[in-house]
């Protein structure tokens, strides 16, 4: 047996001869590179790992920068164990909870008994940047599952032990920063010292830890206001707080309990009574345009069409209308860098006309409504006419339909907005969120498979440039609307993950998609599964998961 290995480096080609048991560290030496914001991690076969894994076979590595979204991951975690452990230094019987993206940072709860005050986030601050000046090795220790519960019971952190006694795993690993031990869904850095910047900031009735951007890591994340989302949010912490159920152990075990018809009940009377509380306040206003926005996979299709039929019930007469109708022909449609068609932007909708028929049909006049041919890139008219009268009202749904563009010929007297976003509120425990884009690109991956003949790696390649999209030309706007509407279901994960498992394994190990769709398997292995069959035909889930009784 040799005790040489060859690595090929992904960055520069080489190929590098290291002896066997070296660390990624070892061989990113030999390579000669040169990272200004890294190495953070590193792909090895198309597989995310912390840079103190070590060699045992020939292997192909990519060095991982802050700059990419998996160095990103890796970053974010390991701020979030050195904020765990100032906490538990500075107040050691408080708990932490560790919660959504917000305003381009992380909202974190503090519970101590007592109001958080600027002076405790101010000594939290400060111990963190001791922690972090003082370069403490971080430990990755692997264990039987069982010793790992013993030792998170021990030490009172209930949301870790529900999680791990909910898995089937007979090993499992935990990170260990001085005496402070914590697990995390994915690697962490090696060391607190290559943390170089972060800020922590009194943020409503928490904090707000700040990150760096992804684009430019010298310099923070710019704090963008999202109150309305973040008022959504902790509404649905609210409910969650009721039910019992705000991590991914407490809903494994309504699962094992033999609970999850109920939780599929109330989670659909939850979205039904707000969907209807905005119906109401619709029809209050005597608004003639209701346009309902979002990114791609945000349910944007069954909240029309369900808010639509509330409508009824409160005597108007809705008209669903969709801006894909309003494509300009795919002829003239932007490119983008690389040359492809960009649908994601504004100019690929004829915004003037839309804006002149909305105004018009406003104003009570006729108009032939357009529709938007996909196989011939076309926009064609087919006799279909429009004049609405006092009981009739335009639903508008598309990804830019609360830009100013889309409506500005029309009275804000007369318009109603909604933004609709999956925003999952449950998390897999106190320290490990669940980004809202892992729930859409899992909603993506199951409709695209399903209804658009594209693979799960074709879905994912996609998703830079789609998610670009959506953050130039969809979430600026979404402090415009008048109402927030969470489409994420509680228990949404446990139904898509029987359906969508077998897609993601179809990624061969050799793509680079792997990576993710690796990710995301091991992700859902989380979540209990929940029968299909119990979820309803007019759930917004169906959209993706098929079975809707409505039709699309």
């Amino acid at each position: 047996m040799t005790n040489t290995l060859t690595i090929r480096c992904k960055n520069n080609g080489s190929r590098i001869s290291v002896p066997f048991g070296n660390s990624l560290y070892d061989v990113y030496e030999l390579t000669g590179l040169h990272m200004e914001f890294g190495p953070i991690a590193a792909m090895v076969n198309n597989k995310v790992q912390g840079m103190n894994y070590r060699f045992y076979n020939n292997k192909d590595v990519e060095f991982l920068s802050l700059e990419s979204p998996a160095g990103m991951y890796t970053y974010t975690r390991t701020l979030f164990f050195v904020l765990v452990k100032a906490v538990e230094d500075l107040y050691p019987t408080s708990r932490l909870i560790i919660g959504d993206p917000v305003s381009r940072g992380f909202y974190c709860e503090l519970h101590t008994g007592a109001a958080v005050t600027p002076g405790m986030v101010d000594s939290i601050k400060r111990r963190m940047r001791e922690i972090i000046q003082a370069d403490m090795p971080i430990h990755r220790i692997q264990c039987p599952i069982e010793e790992a519960i013993s030792m998170f019971q021990h030490k009172g952190m209930t949301s870790k032990v529900q999680l791990l006694e909910s898995q089937s795993n007979l090993y499992t690993y935990y990170y260990k920063l001085d005496q402070t031990v914590d697990y995390f869904y994915g690697c962490l850095l090696t060391r607190t010292g290559l943390l170089h910047l972060f800020d922590l900031m009194p943020f409503y009735d928490g904090l707000l830890l700040r990150i760096p951007m992804r684009e430019n890591p010298s310099v923070l994340e710019p704090l963008t206001p999202q109150n309305k989302m973040l008022d959504v949010m902790r509404e649905h912490r609210h409910w969650q707080n009721i039910l019992g159920i705000r991590t991914v152990g407490e809903f494994n075990q309504m699962v094992l309990k033999g609970e999850g018809t109920q939780l599929i009940n109330v989670s659909e009377a939850l979205q039904d009574k707000k969907l209807s509380n905005i119906a109401d306040e619709i029809a209050a206003r005597k608004a003639k345009l209701v346009l309902i926005a979002g990114p791609s996979s945000s349910g944007k299709t069954t909240t029309a069409k369900r808010l639509a039929i509330l409508l009824m019930a409160c005597g108007l007469r809705p008209h669903t209308l969709s801006t894909d109708d309003y494509f300009v022909n795919r002829v003239d449609t932007p490119r983008d860098e690389n040359g492809e068609y960009d649908f994601e932007c504004i100019g690929a909708v004829d915004t003037k006309f839309l804006g002149e028929q909305m105004s018009a049909l406003v104003q009570g006049k006729e108009v032939e409504l357009p529709r938007f041919d996909f196989p011939s890139g076309k926009r064609v008219f087919e006799g279909r006419k429009l004049r609405i009268g006092d009981e009739d009202i335009i639903v508008m749904e598309g990804l830019h339909a609360l830009n100013p563009l889309i409506s500005e010929m029309v009275p804000d007297d007369k318009k109603y907005r909604i933004y609709v976003s999956a925003l999952t509120t449950i998390q897999l425990d106190d320290h490990n969120h669940i980004p809202t884009q892992d729930v859409r690109l899992l909603r993506r991956i199951l409709r695209d498979y399903k209804y658009r003949g594209y693979s799960a790696r074709d879905t994912i390649r996609r998703l830079p440039s789609v998610t670009a999209g959506e953050e130039k030309w969809i979430m600026p706007f979404q402090e415009l609307a008048d109402a927030t509407f969470n489409s994420a279901l509680l228990y949404e994960l446990g139904v898509i993950r029987a359906q969508v498992m077998p897609i993601l394994e179809q990624v061969a190990e050799r793509d680079p998609e792997y990576a993710e769709a690796s990710r995301l398997r091991r992700f859902l292995r989380y979540f209990r599964i929940v029968p299909e069959e119990q979820v309803p035909p007019t759930s917004l889930l169906r959209e993706f998961a098929g079975g809707s009784s409505f039709k699309y």
